[in-house]
């Protein structure tokens, strides 16, 4: 079965933005605390620290990691799970995206299928035969 994964592109560009902003929350932080501002602005900076911080880790991950949560890169389950079914479902049961219940996708443009279609209503290729 083909799973629709996000790119490594946008998830390294999400690391970069993350640490942009971890460094911006740093320099918020200071200026309010040196500028004698209520407690209220330096606190604002430090959370704006620590979900930098979160950020930065959950994109990281994503740039990096084989199994990784995306959507928009097409693989298939022998090169990589589905970590939102490893983590949510049951990998042993019939899912609609395995082409069994009521839906599947299209393993060349991602598109989103009736079970019983044989081209891709976006795309128009043939689909593969369901197993």
């Amino acid at each position: 079965m083909k799973s629709v994964k996000p790119g490594r592109g946008p998830s390294a560009m999400g690391t970069v933005g993350s640490v942009i902003s971890v460094i911006f929350g740093i320099f918020w932080t200071i200026t309010a605390a040196s500028m004698g501002a209520p407690g209220l602005f330096p606190l604002f900076g430090v959370l704006f620290v620590i979900l930098g911080i979160v950020q930065t880790v959950y994109n990281f991950k994503n740039a990096t990691g084989k199994n990784r949560y995306s959507s928009f890169d097409i693989v298939e389950d022998s090169e990589e799970p589905d970590p939102l079914n490893t983590r949510f479902g049951d990998a042993s049961q019939s899912s609609p995206a395995s082409g069994d219940g009521e839906f599947r996708f299209c393993p060349y443009c991602g598109a989103k299928l009736g079970a019983e279609f044989e081209f891709c209503g976006k795309c128009g290729r043939k689909l593969p035969e369901i197993q």
